[in-house]
């Protein structure tokens, strides 16, 4: 997915305990479906980060070759200013974008 063009805030933001729930009718599902989401966001950007800056990984130790490097720097300094995970992981809960299920409620209506 491309999180360089998600809608969602850069801030925190208050919400509606009971509308966010109400798909799950559990506060503490819900938020697990979101923290889980959210984790598989943080390891997708951080793996593209890190791949962009191996471009610029120097292996020797040469003085002159450490300096800051101008792209390096501004790649950074836009996944700084990319929305957190928990953020973009809220919204796409609140588009119904996230498919999750519960196995234990699964087994009861089985049962």
């Amino acid at each position: 997915m491309d999180y360089k063009k998600t809608n969602a805030p850069t801030t925190t933001v208050t919400r509606d305990l009971m509308e966010l729930c109400k798909d799950t009718g559990n506060i503490y599902e819900t938020v697990m479906v979101i923290a889980k989401r959210a984790n598989q966001i943080s390891q997708e950007i951080k793996n593209e980060l890190s791949k962009k800056l191996q471009e610029f990984a120097s292996y020797s130790d040469n003085l002159e070759e450490v300096f800051e490097n101008r792209e390096q720097i501004e790649i950074s300094r836009f996944y700084e200013k990319l929305p957190k995970p928990t953020l973009i992981a809220t919204k796409e809960y609140e588009e119904g974008k996230i498919y999750y299920r519960n196995p234990a409620k699964e087994k009861e209506k089985l049962q």
